[in-house]
């Protein structure tokens, strides 16, 4: 990344440590995907009630996200992050200590959180630190803890559970959570006036949130979340019960290569092309990844889903983040982050409880098929409805058109 080696010292290495803190957070996050669920119904849960539970993980998100903006916009953005890797630290014990579901449903509620604190404050501080003109590159090499630690968390999670059980997993989990909340002390946070500036001119939460700039990406986010959440919560379960040998902690080393591999190309991109054409091309792989589960039943069908949802997973993420950084001053990006990402922990939280339902009645597949629907109308949403108009947002959409909304000039 030339970029990078143009960048100051000290702008390097906070860099460094928040990429560092970032991958062991994800790592330890993503160790709990396709074990939780199965420990879960090891204990005698069934399917709608670890649908209960994951969901938890997304209310947890959805009550504190907004609280957590305006903490990162009113403090800094580093206590925000401290916050998220003492949670995920602390989280894991939870799981240790209780096995009902009332009990189980609030410690993921509470594990929920460091997600939310995390990503909020980890993409608004990237956002402040990244220069206009290279921000789709850097905010997507930065992102690519996600990827990473998700492709090497649920392998860890798996083996750790085959060999030693789920007392070691869980201790493991905290531990790598341990040690990205050390490196997370050392980030050095800019100053505080950023956030502080222009503070008359602060809106409150349904005004960002129904503005055009953020009502569209996050409604497109809510159904996106349904899509993730259909997949995170449920594909465990899905690939034990179709008997195909396929393990479920490769599903998401598959995906998150595949969505390693996109955002390595597509930032930089996007400083050229605009952000429009990559955010409706990730769209479309989260429905292509909910088409062919919907008829999997062999192991290439898995891969094949795995590479889709990978492809999905590198664009929209970033490219969300980086529409909302273009569409937003420093002392409000706390918030609108934090709303316009609510929209994605919004579709999760209704996703495992109602999926679950779905699944438990009908089938895995059928289930599929309806989360292929409901992201596809999110990628109608925004072919449609992104700018000012339906033209101009299928101009933008497809690349051939600037953002509207975007504040870049006034930074």
């Amino acid at each position: 990344m030339k970029a990078f080696h143009t960048f100051d010292t000290n702008l390097r290495r906070n860099l460094l440590i928040l990429f560092a803190a970032g991958l062991l957070f994800w790592s330890s996050t993503a160790m709990f995907l396709p074990i939780l669920p199965v420990y879960m119904e090891s204990i005698g849960n069934s399917k709608q009630e670890i649908g209960i539970v994951m969901g938890g993980f997304a209310i947890g998100l959805l009550l504190f996200r907004p609280i957590l903006g305006k903490l990162a916009d009113q403090y800094s953005r580093k206590l925000v992050l401290l916050i998220g890797t003492t949670v995920a630290f602390l989280a894991p014990f939870g799981y240790l200590a209780f096995t009902s579901i009332p009990m189980m449903m609030l410690v993921r509620i509470f594990h929920g959180i460091s997600i939310a604190a995390f990503t909020t404050g980890y993409s608004a501080l990237v956002s402040d630190l990244s220069p206009v003109s290279v921000r789709g590159e850097i905010i997507s090499y930065m992102s690519l803890t996600a990827p990473i630690g998700l492709a090497m968390g649920p392998a860890m999670g798996e083996y750790l559970t085959a060999k030693y059980g789920y007392s070691t997993f869980f201790l493991f989990s905290s531990s790598l959570a341990f040690i990205g909340l050390l490196g997370a002390s050392k980030v050095i946070n800019p100053p505080a006036q950023i956030y502080q500036q222009n503070s008359s001119k602060n809106e409150k939460f349904w005004q960002i949130l129904l503005s055009p700039r953020v009502r569209v990406p996050a409604l497109v986010m809510l159904l996106v979340g349904i899509s993730v959440g259909s997949v995170h919560v449920f594909v465990s379960l899905f690939i034990k019960s179709t008997q195909v040998d396929f393990n479920a902690g490769l599903f998401f080393t598959i995906a998150s290569i595949a969505s390693f591999s996109f955002r390595v190309f597509t930032g930089k991109a996007s400083d050229r092309f605009g952000r429009g054409l990559f955010i409706t091309f990730g769209v479309a792989a989260y429905v292509l990844a909910c088409v062919i589960l919907s008829q999997a039943n062999s192991t290439f069908a898995f891969i094949l889903a795995a590479i889709a949802e990978g492809c999905g997973g590198g664009t929209v993420m970033s490219m969300i983040t980086t529409l909302m950084a273009d569409r937003s001053l420093p002392h409000e990006r706390g918030r609108i982050f934090a709303l316009c990402i609510a929209g994605f922990d919004f579709g999760i939280a209704i996703a495992a409880p109602i999926l679950g339902f779905v699944a438990e009645k009908v089938s895995y597949h059928n289930m599929y098929g309806y989360t292929a629907a409901l992201t596809s109308l999110g990628l109608i949403i925004f072919l449609t409805l992104s700018s000012k108009n339906p033209l101009e947002s299928l101009r933008f959409a497809l690349g051939h058109g600037q953002d509207a909304y975007s504040l870049n000039n006034r930074e």
